[in-house]
């Protein structure tokens, strides 16, 4: 007798106290006034993001009109890179909140990919800037002489935004580190980037004021070439989050010996797992006692859950209950159902009164085990001894059943 315990839950609740049936969506229309499914992550990803929003308006305003006065091309053109900044920020933000929306109808799991989706973007976008600054840096050094004397102002802004850049990537990296969130921790180390590409400038300018001018261009490339490395890495890896890659094997085995330390599981197959932003998702198949109750399975399923979800970064897990191994015990979907089952029994028996006794039935490798229970009467206890020899003799051949065994003076209630 299989049982399928599912666990699925709302991404706000609190793990450690869903239950394997409850399934509580909420219809949009229910949902009211937002709330985050995560308020510490929410409040923190909105809040950093909002600092890096100010920052690069400024950084843009400065370095534009800075670069416009002080004729430098490269400071100019870091200022376009923030604009570009102040853009993907306003991408994060509309992530953020999306993201941290309960589970509803139409997204069970909730909406934590689309983080996923937004650092895939934001991956993609690095790829193709660092590309562009790439080729940017190569068409410039066909023509060196085209470059203008700087003025020593374009240092000044370059730095200014140089320590600007790097102290907001150790400040988002900060945050995103202590919520846990993949996105910002991509959108940080785009503000990396920007430090990078804001120390280019800097040796740029330098060069230039030197009498050096292909200098500026030569670091351009190397860091044109890092960031694409940077936003390649972050694209495959959202990429893979959403095909459903896996967790890696020493994740997945530390979560394969918590369920086998859970007390009543007697084996474990099909463990399966995939991420889900920065949680991940999981559904086994734990093997049990096959003779025990349905309530009794239901209680070890629950705490094999309970243990994952305690002991591992998992948002949520289906626990499926195995009264044997179905990866090679005999399948049992040939076999009918109990109704028809009964039926059969009663007519091979020729005792209409047998549907009338407690039946318990065992689907075990492609037989039935059935247990009949007698009430407690002197009639029937007197024919037990004989209902059991026939019930012997019916089994011999009979295409579903493998056993059948009498339990006498049982007490009905």
């Amino acid at each position: 007798m299989t049982q399928m315990i599912c666990c699925a839950v709302r991404t706000h609740t609190s793990a450690t106290h869903m239950k394997n049936h409850t399934h509580p969506h909420q219809s949009q229309p229910d949902i009211g006034v937002f709330e985050p499914a995560h308020p510490e992550r929410f409040a923190a990803a909105q809040k950093s993001t909002w600092v890096s929003i100010v920052i690069n308006l400024l950084l843009t305003l400065f370095q534009v009109a800075g670069g416009f006065f002080a004729h430098s091309q490269a400071l100019m053109a870091d200022g376009l890179h923030s604009l570009s900044d102040l853009l993907s920020d306003v991408l994060v933000l509309y992530a953020n909140r999306h993201g941290n929306r309960h589970a509803d109808a139409n997204h069970p799991y909730g909406h934590a990919r689309v983080e996923t989706a937004a650092t895939l973007i934001l991956g993609i976008f690095l790829a193709a800037l660092g590309v562009g600054l790439l080729v940017a840096a190569a068409l410039r050094l066909q023509h060196p002489g085209t470059l203008q004397a700087v003025s020593p102002i374009a240092l000044a802004v370059a730095t200014l935004a140089l320590f600007a850049k790097e102290g907001m990537f150790r400040y988002m990296l900060a945050v995103a580190k202590r919520v846990r969130s993949q996105m910002l921790v991509a959108n940080a180390w785009h503000a990396r980037s920007d430090a990078a590409s804001s120390l280019v400038v800097v040796f740029g300018i330098i060069g230039n004021l030197l009498g050096y001018t292909f200098l500026d261009l030569v670091a351009a490339a190397v860091v044109g070439v890092m960031i694409a490395h940077m936003g390649g890495k972050l694209a495959l890896e959202a990429m893979a989050e959403l095909i459903d890659t896996g967790l890696d094997e020493e994740e997945v085995e530390a979560i394969r010996q918590t369920l086998l330390n859970t007390h009543g599981v007697c084996g474990l197959h099909e463990l399966r797992t995939r991420k889900m932003a920065d949680h991940a998702l999981v559904d086994a198949h734990i093997l049990v006692d096959s003779k025990i109750s349905v309530s009794e399975g239901h209680h070890i399923a629950e705490a094999a859950r309970h243990a994952v979800l305690k002991n591992h970064h998992v948002m949520n897990v289906m626990v499926h209950i195995d009264p044997e191994d179905d990866m090679h015990a005999t399948h049992n979907v040939h076999l009918p159902s109990r109704p028809k089952l009964l039926a059969h029994l009663a007519e091979r028996l020729g005792e209409a009164n047998f549907l009338e006794n407690r039946v318990v039935l065992h689907y075990l490798e492609g037989k039935v085990d059935a247990e009949i229970y007698l009430a407690a009467n002197r009639q029937q206890a007197e024919q037990a001894d004989a209902l059991q020899a026939r019930c012997d003799e019916l089994i011999q051949g009979d295409p579903w059943c493998r056993a059948i065994h009498i339990h006498r003076n049982y007490a009905q209630n």
